[in-house]
């Protein structure tokens, strides 16, 4: 598949999924001359006509808005969302793990498609209780923790 990602989706993205992509042709709008600041209802049906099969995309409000998901409905090109909602460095690892654990499978669904498909990719919650468990053994030990420390 050809897959075009949009502006707002960070390089260091695309570095990555070329990576570990490897049967996919990836490309970044920004890689494209003068796709750069292209307006979303005519980003899709130019990605269409230059032969993209998917456009990755992190703007959740593009189909809150009637010209936008009419430009999409048209073009027939299959849009994949991610959630990204925090800045920098957390923002960046949230990103990559989102596309990256679902991205794979998404591609794999979309190849058996027989129409356009919207994907949501579901995104990973970074806070600190819910992606790590942190133990104080002074407080809590683990079983077999030595009581003598």
């Amino acid at each position: 598949m050809r897959l075009l990602l949009d502006e707002n989706v960070p390089k260091p993205l695309h570095r990555i999924l070329t990576t570990f992509l490897l049967n996919h042709e990836i490309v970044h709008l920004l890689e494209l001359d003068g796709w750069s600041g292209t307006r979303d209802e005519s980003l899709y049906p130019l990605a269409a006509a230059d032969g993209f099969d998917v456009i990755l995309t992190n703007d959740g409000r593009q189909m809150q808005r009637p010209r936008e998901v009419a430009a999409i409905a048209a073009s027939g090109i299959h849009r994949i969302e991610y959630p990204h909602k925090h800045p920098g460095l957390v923002g960046m690892g949230v990103a990559v793990a989102t596309v990256s654990a679902g991205l794979p499978g998404a591609l794999a669904l979309l190849e058996e498609s027989d129409g356009q498909r919207l994907i949501t990719l579901r995104g990973v919650d970074p806070t600190t209780v819910s992606r790590m468990r942190f133990i104080d053994p002074a407080k809590t030990p683990p079983k077999f923790w030595p009581s003598i420390l």
